[in-house]
């Protein structure tokens, strides 16, 4: 199958993600890393579990395979066995998230969603961020508001955040200083672009290419998962 686009790459990042996650409450919030969630479930990731954000656990057909209230989830967000996928307003070098506001928290410029399940997500479970628009304004050197907590301020043994996936490239803080790192570049985009669109330096040794979907991993995103190409309206080739 040819003619791969970058919305495309992006949900097979978002699936990888998931790898090695076994039984692991999935919690993708977005088009895209949903997508990614169902396509690792239906190939690499059987046994991972799908919500529908309320009270069932899903097929990534959609089917009711299960039960889950809402109360349920926090046994096992405490637990640690559950990887969330935020968007992020801005996301810092360590990780650090801001949903709630820009500016002084005080007297914001801008009111956002808030802190949300952010803090909580953050220091009792793995945590991934999506970030459909790779800018200096997402990616800066410091949140104005911390929401979701970056390595600079861990605590806990369940604190993990894993990777930041975006439509320029895949990056983790697997440094000496917890610091950002350039893990892949998608195709077509170059280390030097990703940098430019970065507010702070990133540690960028041995930067590799984000890996192409398989066939068979077409055939899923475009026939069943994503029959209509709305993945293309959130990241435009």
């Amino acid at each position: 199958m040819s003619d791969i686009t970058r919305a495309e790459i992006c949900v097979t990042a978002c699936a990888d993600l998931f790898a090695g996650a076994g039984e692991t409450l999935a919690s993708p919030m977005g088009l895209i890393p949903m997508l990614g969630a169902k396509l690792a479930r239906l190939t690499t990731e059987p046994d991972l579990l799908l919500s529908d954000g309320e009270a069932y656990l899903l097929t990534p057909e959609s089917t009711v395979e299960g039960w889950l209230p809402y109360r349920a989830v926090f046994d096992v967000v405490a637990h640690g066995r559950r990887h969330v996928v935020m968007g992020a307003n801005q996301v810092d070098r360590f990780g650090n998230q801001n949903i709630s506001c820009i500016g002084d928290h005080a007297k914001p410029t801008r009111q956002l969603f808030g802190f949300r399940g952010a803090p909580g997500n953050t220091i009792n479970h793995r945590t991934s961020y999506w970030v459909p628009r790779h800018s200096p304004r997402v990616l800066v050197d410091a949140v104005d508001v911390i929401s979701g907590v970056g390595y600079d301020h861990a605590v806990g043994p369940f604190h993990d955040i894993h990777q930041v996936v975006t439509n320029l490239a895949v990056l983790d803080f697997t440094t000496p200083g917890r610091s950002m790192r350039l893990v892949s570049t998608h195709p077509g985009v170059s280390v030097d672009e990703v940098q430019k669109q970065t507010s702070f330096p990133l540690v960028a040794d041995n930067v590799t290419e984000t890996r192409l979907p398989t066939d068979e991993e077409l055939k899923l995103i475009r026939t069943l998962l994503d029959p209509d190409a709305k993945r293309d309206k959130e990241v435009p080739s």
